[in-house]
Formats: structure tokens, sequence, C-alpha cells
């Protein structure tokens, strides 16, 4: 049996959403966030003219709006050097810094972090190069540097690594996090990933790309996948500490498994033997007996997905565990290559914590070499689960490197005592962040109304940086304390309130919006990007 571990943070960007809530709200509206490019935008983002002839050339993408702008005062850079920074590393910076507020944290509080990142190799620094003097590479560039940049950035001192192992980076991620928090390395623990791609790709004789533009996920047409830029990051406590420390938990991770194929016919085939062991080390850890719902690794390939359902069935009988409903994300706003692990277990995560499955985008009659069953079933339609809720999530490399998590729906959690006055502070870097950051707020009190006010209070007070602009609100049944009064004024004034004081023993943390970063163009010229 492993340690448990909570996830308590979770935060992305990916094609049609900002966050988590807006990812779950799109897959139950089937929103397509696929763009479709044609040669006159493609040309205009730099894409050579002997691409836009090739009759294997991909015009679809998974387009994540704002690639070329980064909030970069906010994390202390001058314009220039967020020019020069790949925005692979400037996504994954902003995304992690998400990660922890959604935690209810400031990572200045939380120094013992560990920070396990992938990014994909950067195609934005061979264009930002040409033509530039020998020697020209910036220190901290490369995919080695990613986890470094996030853990410097953020005043991070638990171990740090970069991890590389092509699409299945960021899930391996996951699994290394939990395990170092497992042996105790540090207390807690982001896993995440950033992925953009170049704007064109050629559709690859072994079928990983789709030429006609759509990813189908075990679906008959299936003719692989549409690649997309996006972000993903998790924060990871153990389990018994985020009880006691007033977390609000997503999910619980039960158990998870790294392996490799090894030794097979060709490197970039998959082995199915491979798939099957991962998943059954993963199911012998975690201890389960029954599985709701496995987030497929799902690359849309007649091959690829066959071969997933085989090993899932092989490991699921060698396990004793019955089968389970099948879904992916990547037909849903593509494949994000070294990013896709992490969203598909924030898919599951929310999988978990609201025990409804969404639908499979895109399919439509079962690829026929499925060994699908009664066992197995590709979910179509939004489907609620039954407790206690138990979800699986694959990712798998290209090079044969396999991961496997398996999660549960988290723990019920006390409610506060009731209370009848309750002060909200806010603040941000500028009046506009802070008029923006009230307006997030309210509008996320009017869809939440049943949120402890106690606890949002203590989330605001407590679980964010204190900016030079700020505000508060007292919240009150009756006339306002002159306590509390005075403790926002002296908030306002930018005095440092004993929030200890203030909230007694037993608060909890809760998932609040975070904050609205101000970007700004900061692109290199020369450098090829896809209009918005």
């Amino acid at each position: 049996m492993t340690e448990d571990i909570a996830i308590i943070g979770m935060a992305c960007r990916v094609p049609g959403a900002t966050s988590p809530e807006a990812l779950w709200r799109n897959l139950f509206a089937g929103v397509d966030p696929i763009r479709r490019y044609s040669d006159e935008e493609l040309r205009a983002a730099g894409v050579e003219e002997s691409l836009l002839r090739d009759p294997g050339l991909v015009r679809a993408v998974g387009h994540l709006t704002g690639i070329a702008d980064f909030d970069a005062e906010f994390f202390g850079y001058s314009a220039d050097e967020a020019a020069q920074l790949d925005p692979q590393h400037r996504l994954l910076l902003e995304t992690s810094w998400s990660a922890f507020e959604d935690a209810g944290y400031d990572p200045a509080s939380c120094p013992d972090t560990g920070v396990f990142a992938s990014v994909s190799p950067s195609w934005y620094e061979h264009y930002r190069l040409a033509g530039a003097w020998p020697g020209a590479h910036p220190v901290g560039a490369a995919t080695d540097h990613a986890a470094a940049r996030v853990s410097y950035a953020l005043g991070l001192s638990g171990p740090s690594l970069a991890v590389q192992s092509a699409c299945s980076s960021s899930l391996v991620a996951v699994c290394l996090a939990a395990q170092n928090l497992a042996d105790f390395r540090c207390d807690l623990a982001l896993a995440g990933a950033a992925a953009i791609p170049y704007p064109a790709r050629l559709a690859a004789d072994d079928g990983l790309v789709s030429l006609s533009g759509r990813c189908r996920t075990f679906d008959a047409d299936a003719d692989g996948s549409v690649f997309g830029s996006g972000s993903g990051a998790v924060l990871l406590k153990r389990l018994a500490d985020a009880l006691d420390d007033g977390d609000a938990i997503h999910a619980v991770i039960r158990g998870w498994a790294i392996n490799n194929d090894g030794d097979r016919p060709e490197y970039r085939t998959p082995s199915g033997s491979g798939q099957a062991a991962v998943v059954l080390e993963a199911l012998r850890a975690a201890e389960f007996d029954a599985v709701s719902y496995v987030e497929a690794h799902g690359s849309g390939t007649l091959l690829g997905d066959a071969l997933e359902v085989d090993a899932l069935d092989r490991a699921f009988r060698l396990a004793g565990i019955p089968g389970c409903l099948l879904g992916s994300v990547k037909p849903a706003i593509g494949h994000l290559d070294g990013a896709s692990g992490v969203v598909g277990l924030i898919k599951s995560a929310l999988v978990a914590r609201h025990g409804t499955v969404p639908p499979t985008a895109h399919f439509r009659r079962p690829n026929p070499h499925l060994p699908l069953s009664g066992a197995f079933t590709v979910n179509t339609e939004p489907f609620e689960l039954i407790a206690p809720r138990r979800v699986g999530v694959s990712s798998f490399g290209l090079g044969g490197t396999n991961a496997h998590v398996l999660l549960e729906q988290p723990p019920p959690l006390p409610r506060p005592a009731a209370c009848s006055q309750h002060l909200l502070v806010l603040s941000a870097r500028s009046p506009q962040a802070l008029a923006t950051v009230s307006a997030q707020l309210r509008d996320h009190l009017d869809r939440s109304p049943d949120l402890p006010l106690a606890d949002v209070a203590f989330t605001l007070a407590t679980g964010r940086r204190a900016w030079p602009f700020r505000q508060f609100e007292i919240v009150a049944n009756g006339s306002p304390s002159t306590e509390l009064a005075n403790l926002g004024r002296l908030w306002t004034e930018g005095g440092t309130p004993d929030w200890s004081a203030v909230f007694a023993p037993g608060h909890r943390r809760v998932w609040l919006p975070t904050y609205p970063f101000e970007r700004t163009h900061q692109w290199a010229k020369g450098v090829p990007v896809l209009p918005e």
C-alpha cells in the first residue's frame, strides 16, 4: 500500500478554457476549440511554403489564445527578458502560481515545495536565434530548466526536477511528486507541464497525426491526434497533512506506477504487455477492488487505441476487477504533448469529485479492433457514478515510458461553525487588477451560494499574497463590529493584521478564483505565431 496523496490545488490553460472549472463546463457543453487555419493565416504566421504545398499538412490546431502574452512584471522580468523566454516556460510559471492559489496558499509560505515539471522542445528558440551570433542562447532556456525556473520564481527549495518522457512527461511528473511526498522528501509537491507545438504539422505515415483534423479516440474513423497548446499543474500533499491543515481536496491519489515497454519490434510501437504491467502495478498499490472510470491515453489511432483497451482488459482481469467506463480528453481539446497527462489527471480529479463522467467527444461508432465487451464501454453521455468513485488515468510516451495513476473521491469535510460576520480582504498589483479580483469573487459567490463565508474569509486572508492595492468588505447579518471594521482599515492602509486572532482553529481553505494576470504582448521578432 502506498501513502495516500491529496490533490489540493489544480490549474490549467487549454484550448477553449482558462481554468479546470471552464474545462469541466466545456466537456459537457460540447465546446469544440479546435481551430482550422487557412493557408493565408499559416503563411502570415511564418509557415514555410514547402509545408503549405505538402498534401500531408494538418491545418487544425488546438489553439490556445494569448500565447504571445505574459505578465512579465508579476514574475520580475523585463519586457526584453520576457520576449527571450520560451513561451512554454512563461505558461508554466503562470499555471504553477494559479495551482498554489487554488489550494489557498501563497508560495512564499511553502518554501519546502518540490517541483516536477516538463516543457516540450522549443521551436521558439530556433526562430528567435535564427541569424543570431554564436553563444546567443540565453541561460535557462532549455527544457532542463523548466522546473528550476518555477522553483526560482516562486522561491521553492524542495527537489526540482525536469521530467522528459515525451507524451507521458507530466503524468510521470505526478508520480515522481507523489513518491517524493511518500518518502518525506518534501511536504508539498507541484507537478505540471506546458506545451506549445509548432503552428503546423504533417500527418505522419504511422498515423500519429490526424490528416482529417479531428481526434476520434476509440472511433472507427480514428486517424491520429490533433495537437494543441496548453498547460496544467497540480499541487499535492500527503492526505493526513492536508486533513490536519484544513485543505480543500479535489481527489485522493491512492496508487501510481511508472515503467517502460523495454525491448519491442520497433521504437515507436507501443507494447501492450508494458501498458498492462503499469496499470496492474498501480491497481495493486491502490488495493482497489473496483474502478468506475479510466481516462485513457487515447492517442486516436486504430492500433494504439485497440492495444490500450486490450492492455486494460488484461490488467483488470489479473487484478480480479470488473471493467469500467472509458473516455479521453484529447478529442475535446487536442493532444497537448507532454502536458496531456496532467490535464487528463485534472479532468479525472473532477470526475472523482463531482461524480459525473462527461461524454467522449466525436465518438460515433467503435473501432472494430477494440476488444470492447460488457467489461469496457466508451462513455458517450453524462453518466453519474456511485460511491466509492475510483478513477484511473493513463499516459504513454513515445519511446515506451508509461504511467498510470489511481484516484478516489475526496473524503467528506466538516463545515465550519456558523458566524454572523465575515471580513473579506482583497488585494492586487494594480487598481485594474483589483477591480477584476473583486468582480471574479462576486461572480464566484453568486454561482456558489452554499460556500461557507467563514472559509472564504479565511482563504482570502491567509491564502493570498498581500499586494499593494487593497480593499475589504464586511458581510454581516446586522451592524458590522467595530473590531472587524478596524481590521479592514488596517488592511487597506497596508498593515498586516494578526489573522490567528481573527480565525479560530477549524477553518478550512476553499477554492476561489485565482489571480487575474495582466498580460501584455511579449514575443520575439521573426518568430511565427498563429492569429487569435
